[in-house]
């Protein structure tokens, strides 16, 4: 059972999330609402041995409702790095989104607070940070993406990897690459070892391959 740990200054927003992931068998052991209490909660979890496996937290929070949940995330991946950190925003901000990503070495999410509408989308993409994946709206992709076109960070890559690698960001696998693109399997594995060549990712891990190069120009 996955643990969980909420932080949303919105009550409802905050007792909606905790019920949904109840639902599909989440433990959601604490749920706060402001990012100082989520720094607290975790640290407290960790002392008894119990750290949660992913926090999901809202980019805004008191109490000066910038850039609160954002940075606690940040500070959480400094002291407690094996803590997937999903977080959500009412719209894309770069920056911060940026900030998140950088130097990730865990599980790390960005989703636009629309998508929690879909209850089965949502829940997949909180046990994939929580599993050490990516879960990245499609939006903040196009816009990341768009920022590395203009710094040329993938110039080695053509536009269907570049376009499989938009796919990678949102945590799609394989298979579900293929279905989007209306390709076939070993056409996307072709696509993803090239990606994997070009970005200079040695052989291991296909999974934590596939997280850095996601990372690679995110981060650039």
């Amino acid at each position: 059972m996955l643990r969980v740990v909420i932080a949303e200054d919105s009550v409802l927003l905050r007792e909606g999330l905790t019920r949904l992931l109840s639902d599909r068998g989440m433990d959601v052991v604490a749920a706060v609402a402001d990012g100082q209490s989520l720094l607290s909660v975790v640290d407290e979890l960790a002392g008894t041995g119990a750290l949660p496996d992913v926090v999901v937290a809202d980019v805004r929070m008191p109490p000066t409702h910038t850039d609160e949940g954002i940075r606690a995330c940040v500070a959480l991946r400094a002291t407690h790095p094996s803590v997937g950190t999903l977080v959500l925003s009412q719209y894309v901000e770069e920056r911060y989104a940026t900030e998140l990503l950088t130097g990730s070495t865990s599980g790390v999410g960005y989703l636009l607070k629309d998508r929690v509408a879909d209850v089965r989308e949502f829940a997949d993409a909180v046990t994939r940070v929580a599993q050490g994946g990516t879960a990245l709206d499609p939006e903040v992709v196009a816009q990341l993406l768009g920022r590395s076109r203009r710094h040329d960070t993938l110039a080695a890559l053509t536009p269907r990897e570049r376009e499989v690698l938009g796919l990678m960001a949102e945590g799609r696998s394989n298979t579900a690459i293929a279905r989007q693109l209306v390709v076939s399997d070993g056409a996307v594995e072709k696509h993803v070892g090239n990606i994997f060549l070009k970005l200079g990712l040695d052989r291991g891990s296909d999974g934590h391959r596939r997280v850095l190069a996601v990372l690679s120009y995110l981060n650039a």
